[in-house]
């Protein structure tokens, strides 16, 4: 059994510039209090096989790879930590005259399975996290981006 956790969230911008904000992974710490810090271990564009160090509050430090991206709409990363293996994917589609972002964390392992009582909540307040900080940062008018 994997834990999935999923939050949409409406965004008042561009997807253009709500994508300039989620790619912009070195600068996750200054929007979201999910993430302690982002260091990028390659020096590319993000794409497919980008690896990035994330230490996450209330989580190990993990290594995230990039398996899978779609210009302009989504990102898939995964990590394997401690018999875990974790699966985000971030979403971004046009809605109206702004976004709509979908954020999901997949937990998969027996691992998982077995610590879901104890890592479910700080795993859904992270992601909750992530989407209100994106939203007020996407949305901010003085904040430069990209």
């Amino acid at each position: 059994m994997a834990i999935h956790i999923e939050r949409s969230i409406n965004i008042n911008a561009p997807p253009e510039r709500v994508r300039a904000v989620m790619m912009d992974i070195e600068r996750w710490p200054e929007w979201t209090a999910s993430m302690k810090s982002v260091e990028r271990l390659d020096d590319r564009e993000l794409g497919v096989g980008s690896k990035a160090r994330l230490r996450i509050r209330r989580a190990p430090t993990s290594v995230y790879t990039v398996t899978e991206i779609t210009p302009n709409r989504s990102f898939t990363w995964e990590t394997k930590s401690a018999g875990i293996k974790g699966v985000a994917t971030h979403v971004i589609e046009p809605d109206g005259n702004g976004s709509k972002v979908t954020l999901s964390v997949d937990l998969l392992g027996v691992l998982a399975t077995l610590m879901s009582p104890i890592i479910r909540r700080p795993s859904e307040e992270n992601v909750r996290m992530e989407a209100e900080g994106l939203k007020q940062r996407a949305e901010a008018p003085d904040v430069s981006v990209g």
